[in-house]
């Protein structure tokens, strides 16, 4: 069974290059998403192994959609991503509920098969 991840970003070919880069990892987006609100209706819906997401998004701010999925039961790992460097501690994200923040311009390099594969 295939890993399953909902893509959130605002930027159309962001979400194209995301699901062209997890699919040839072996992973499968299930949604996409460019915005915090239908982020959530998606992870709801398709309850995902994983999301990626996004920092900035027009209706709000990544933090507050991993906020929200984190209070839900059996929330999905959250991947969080933006343009700019992170500035919070891997405490202050796993606080969050957010596994890891990855750079976008280190997704090519980045180990998702792992970041978003569920523990056993």
């Amino acid at each position: 069974m295939s890993v399953s991840v909902v893509v959130v970003d605002d930027d159309p070919g962001f979400r194209r290059i995301a699901r062209t880069l997890l699919a040839t990892r072996g992973l499968r987006v299930v949604a996409e998403s460019p915005d915090g609100a239908s982020a959530i209706t998606a992870v709801r819906e398709h309850r995902p192994d994983g999301v990626l997401l996004d920092l900035h998004l027009p209706d709000g701010d990544g933090l507050s959609v991993a906020r929200e999925l984190t209070r839900e039961g059996h929330p999905p790992r959250i991947v969080m991503t933006s343009t700019d460097p992170s500035s919070w501690s891997d405490e202050e994200l796993a606080a969050l509920g957010i596994l890891c923040f990855v750079a976008k311009d280190r997704l090519f390099d980045a180990d998702l098969n792992a970041l978003f594969s569920p523990t056993a």
